[in-house]
């Protein structure tokens, strides 16, 4: 038996008892079914068939599920650090215990690659413990002494927060968002991307079996515009934390402002990857070409425009039409496939209209720009580049979200700078250059959230992730996820016989 056929087998088996009844919500302890009779259908975007049906969540089942997170509340907010310490490194084990699961699941939910799905569990995994390890310091604050009085600040969380996550890579985006917020003290409601439901469920099962107490993570399935809406304009949520497209957080952001909520969005992109003559041009295409094409392009970090200098701009797009050319299309449990299925078939169409859009524009399709013709059923593009193009057209200012890269030649710095801070969006650029003081220059003058010199996207936790512009509003990461999920609080003590002033005493 080949490793794909394995896979394909365990997949079938884990998959099997999503079949037999919807997929329920989990509130307040409990898997319980919506409040009504609404289904979806949840498929696969390898063929399109159904991996069966998920409960359709309604106001009211956002209504129970965040009532019983501010009901438990109180008491997890008094849960000591050190105690939500052991508990989160008890899901982290518990989720490293069904890596397997969990990636073979998702693979086959969202279309991602096993080979990239393979590490999800395992970077979920990892941020629990990273957020687990800081929870004892979370309410820790600074002393701040003035001549007469000591000012000191401390951090309470803020109260139960609903986390909206897309379909992506749903489960490491779920764990990135739901352990800090778990650290700091708060409860959360969770309603995952429509398109992608299933390891959100299997998430709050591991954490309900590693014994986070009832109410204390809820989850509730459905639409943005039922189940979303809800939760973003329910009274007892305190905050909203989102990932996805910038239209629906300007969205999330009016459904929010009655109740004052905060926000934290992290958005949409279409971040520049910046090529130097002068740099390693070999490693320079390894970041260029995996940065786009891995896990189907759709990431928000993606390098989706690559400005290349003039005087290698044949050179460098050639060799990457080579690479886009021998990338491996396929099925996505198979170990070898680099790219599989885009998510649904919504969003291929997306996708496959920019191909038209590009071809009238006046750009050269240099590779791809078809669906893959292998595939009838499922929702297959080959990895596609344009070249040829300027920063007016619409396929180098618009987000595509897939295996689409489009290159545009630029002069000198001051042009590369423009180019690459002309869009609406500021969420990530890269960088490559032998030249240690320009790089320092356009790591000022690059308007993105991050930066990232002679390398590729490259995780560290403690640093903060998030954008400018249209990008998103906040920053996840370290203290900083903290700064969003607490409270700052500053308390003044009078250290003597200060003079206080007087009036009405004549």
């Amino acid at each position: 038996m080949s490793v794909r056929e394995d896979n394909l087998e365990r997949a079938a088996e884990f998959l099997n008892r999503f079949r037999s009844k919807p997929l329920p919500h989990f509130i307040n302890g409990e898997q319980v079914s919506s409040h009504g009779a609404a289904v979806f259908d949840n498929v696969t975007p390898v063929d399109n068939s159904s991996l069966g049906k998920v409960c359709a969540g309604t106001p009211a089942d956002i209504d129970g599920a965040a009532s019983a997170a501010r009901d438990a509340f109180d008491s997890w907010r008094r849960v000591s650090g050190i105690d939500r310490k052991r508990l989160l490194h008890r899901v982290a084990d518990a989720i490293v215990a069904r890596q397997d699961e969990i990636a073979l699941v998702e693979s086959i939910d969202t279309g991602q690659p096993i080979r990239y799905m393979s590490k999800a569990a395992i970077r979920g995994a990892e941020n629990f413990r990273f957020f687990a390890d800081r929870a004892p310091s979370s309410r820790d604050g600074l002393a701040l002494p003035a001549e007469e009085h000591l000012n000191y600040t401390l951090r309470q969380p803020i109260g139960p927060v609903g986390v909206i996550t897309p379909w992506n890579t749903p489960f490491m985006l779920s764990t990135w968002k739901i352990a800090p917020a778990l650290a700091a003290g708060c409860t959360v409601v969770h309603k995952p991307a429509e398109w992608s439901p299933l390891t959100a469920a299997l998430l709050a099962e591991i954490c309900h079996e590693a014994g986070l107490p009832d109410g204390v993570l809820n989850t509730v399935q459905g639409s943005g515009e039922i189940a979303g809406k809800a939760l973003t304009e329910h009274a007892a949520i305190k905050a909203i934390a989102f990932v996805g497209e910038s239209s629906t957080g300007a969205q999330i952001m009016g459904q929010g402002a009655p109740s004052l909520k905060r926000l934290h969005a992290e958005l949409g992109g279409k971040n520049p990857v910046i090529v130097f003559a002068d740099a390693d041009l070999e490693r320079a295409l390894d970041a260029v070409v995996f940065m786009i094409y891995s896990l189907n392009g759709e990431r928000c970090t993606s390098s989706s425009r690559v400005l290349i200098q003039a005087s290698i701009y044949d050179q460098f797009t050639a060799a990457i039409r080579d690479r886009a050319l021998r990338l491996k299309v396929g099925h996505p449990l198979d170990p070898s496939v680099e790219i599989g299925p885009l998510i649904h078939p919504h969003h291929l169409d997306k996708v496959t209209k920019y191909f038209d859009i590009a071809r009238a524009e006046g750009a050269t399709i240099a590779a791809g720009a078809q669906k893959w013709p292998e595939s009838k059923l499922g929702n297959y593009v080959e990895p596609t580049l344009f070249t040829h193009a300027t920063e007016s057209m619409r396929i180098a200012s618009e987000e595509i979200f897939g295996p689409v890269l489009t290159a545009i030649p630029f002069g000198d710095d001051n042009d590369a700078l423009r180019i690459a801070n002309d869009v609406q969006y500021g969420l990530a650029a890269y960088l490559w250059t032998s030249d240690i003081e320009r790089g320092h220059r356009f790591a000022r003058d690059l308007d993105a959230g991050m930066i990232w010199v002679n390398s590729e996207n490259n995780r560290h936790l403690p640093a903060p992730f998030g954008g400018m512009k249209a990008s998103g509003i906040g920053r996840d990461g370290g203290d900083y996820s903290f700064d969003f999920y607490m409270e700052t609080k500053n308390v003044c003590v009078a250290l003597g016989g200060h003079a206080i002033p007087q009036i009405g005493t004549a």
